[in-house]
């Protein structure tokens, strides 16, 4: 790793402290998957990692401010950046990657690199992965069970539908196919009810401990 790329990593590592739905975990998790997806796809990996280490740095800020963390994050990406002398011609992409990046941000990816890291932080919402992760959420925000099995159904089975590249769609799949596996499970034990007591009578005699009517 270059002298550039450590000082980034340092200075998002500070910056989101802890683990959590949206801890520096998963932004490692977003990178690591950046770098495979971006390898398969030609990307400029100088423009997709250092988004994918700033894509979330503003979420502290968001839950404090209500400022939107990918304007903010694109912002701080920019100052930081350019305070390490970061090649300039590689800043405007970085930050469009950001900016681009969220689910509900409206902002539609329009290179490479910002298709490649919406892709990469949708499939961490997704699989095994993506269960965790909404459940932390849940709880961080006090709420409970019902609230995370709506989040499923409102946003992390939509994801499929929204990878920009071949390479992304491939994993979705199967990512996919494990959240409804686990969502019509958990679905049909929360509506559980006992079955009905089979009548009695020569097929069905009672057992002592069924009561008389």
């Amino acid at each position: 790793m270059d002298e550039k790329m450590e000082k980034i990593l340092d200075y998002v590592g500070t910056a989101i402290r802890g683990p959590g739905a949206h801890g520096f975990d998963h932004t490692k998790r977003v990178v690591r998957l950046c770098e495979m997806i971006g390898a398969r796809e030609g990307a400029d990996m100088a423009v997709l990692i250092p988004a994918a280490l700033f894509h979330d740095i503003a979420r502290p800020l968001e839950e404090e401010t209500g400022v939107p963390h990918e304007e903010a994050g694109a912002a701080m990406a920019e100052s930081f950046l350019r305070s390490i002398h970061y090649p300039p011609d590689r800043i405007a992409g970085i930050a469009h990657a950001i900016r681009a990046h969220r689910y509900s941000s409206g902002i539609a990816p329009g290179t490479q690199e910002a298709r490649i890291l919406s892709d990469a932080d949708n499939l961490d919402a997704m699989g095994a992965v993506g269960i965790a992760r909404t459940f932390m959420q849940s709880g961080e925000q006090g709420r409970g069970i019902t609230d995370a099995t709506g989040h499923i159904h409102e946003k992390l089975l939509n994801l499929r539908d929204l990878m920009y590249t071949e390479s992304a769609r491939s994993i979705a799949e199967k990512r996919h196919a494990f959240l409804i596996t686990f969502i019509e499970t958990l679905d049909d034990e929360m509506g559980a009810r006992f079955p009905a007591p089979p009548e009695a009578g020569p097929d069905h005699p009672r057992t002592p401990a069924e009561p008389s009517r």
